[in-house]
């Protein structure tokens, strides 16, 4: 894998943040970056209709980080009731706009969830000088840090990213159609995909690729290709015959007697693995179009020459751990 100034080369590098997860790095690091993209994507997708003060979006939000502070204080504190409170805080807030709509009073939905949000930052901080626990100040500070990135998501994707970035996002999302334009590589995917049937049309006999329908269907849609001319029952032969692959490459790295051998296994296995998920999910519609190759399918020889690499010299490692 080469460094280049590109989305694709910044996400595979991404992926050997599993490689410290199995190192150490505590659990609710990954947490937060899981929480983040999905705070991301429902600031973006949701953000043309407002609830007073607060997009859909963010409303939604908002209630998420509520519940994922509750969940905190349950998995870190081990106190429950702490967590029902927290809990409690929202539904009340939310129960009182519900009567206000019910007996036709003004009712600002987003108000009430800032209110409700407040509340629960009100009441971590109180609890953190109570006790005197950093693991509340600590959910406190994700709480406030988790709001301030919902509310700077829309100027990230406005004034940040990219124009054809912005397209491939929304068309990614579902806002955006634009079949001739930025989303033409991966409508014609699915046509070719769903066109391939069960058993698919048969070695070289696909319609959408051989008519050139599909563009970069020799490289990063190759699995189109895949998808069509054997169908169903060959794309899940594929994607098992990976599994195995990269479990296979998971169990080697677990069994290393050092930590290089180790991180190295780990580190090949995550670069398989997010080359996988990536490129298929781009190539069938729910991730955006970001250049990632499939390994040992695309074509290309120094994507070749470098999956090989990185394999070889793992087995050449595990050679030498039977050996001592």
């Amino acid at each position: 894998v080469i460094l280049q100034s590109e989305t694709g080369t910044a996400l595979v590098y991404l992926s050997l943040i599993f490689v410290l997860y199995r190192e150490g790095l505590p659990g609710g690091i990954l947490f937060m970056g899981v929480a983040a993209i999905l705070y991301f994507v429902l600031a973006i997708r949701f953000s043309d209709v407002q609830l007073g003060m607060l997009s859909v979006g963010e409303f939604i939000a908002v209630i998420l980080i509520i519940v994922f502070a509750a969940a905190m204080v349950w998995n870190y504190v081990k106190r429950r009731e702490t967590a029902f409170i927290i809990i409690g805080l929202g539904l009340i807030v939310l129960a009182a706009g519900w009567i206000m709509h019910f007996f036709n009073l003004p009712v600002n939905p987003g108000l009430l969830a800032l209110v409700a949000l407040g509340l629960v930052a009100v009441y971590l901080a109180y609890l953190s000088l109570r006790f005197w626990k950093k693991v509340y100040l600590y959910i406190l500070l994700f709480v406030v840090g988790s709001f301030a990135f919902v509310e700077s998501s829309e100027y990230v994707f406005n004034d940040v990213l990219q124009p054809h970035q912005q397209m491939r996002i929304k068309v990614t999302l579902g806002m955006e159609q634009d079949l001739r334009g930025s989303g033409y590589h991966v409508g014609q995917s699915k046509i070719a995909i769903g066109s391939g049937g069960m058993s698919g049309k048969g070695f070289l006999n696909g319609t959408q690729t051989k008519l050139k329908y599909v563009p970069e269907q020799d490289t990063d849609f190759i699995f189109c290709t895949i998808g069509e001319e054997w169908g169903f029952i060959g794309s899940t032969i594929i994607l098992l015959l990976f599994a195995v692959f990269i479990l296979r490459l998971i169990s080697l790295a677990e069994r290393q007697t050092t930590i290089f051998g180790r991180v190295y296994g780990y580190g090949v296995a995550s670069i398989f693995l997010f080359h996988l998920l990536v490129n298929i999910g781009m190539v069938i519609g729910i991730m955006p179009v970001i250049g990632i190759p499939l390994p040992f399918f695309s074509y290309g020889g120094s994507s070749l020459w470098g999956f090989t690499i990185l394999l070889f010299i793992f087995l050449r490692i595990d050679k030498g751990r039977k050996r001592a």
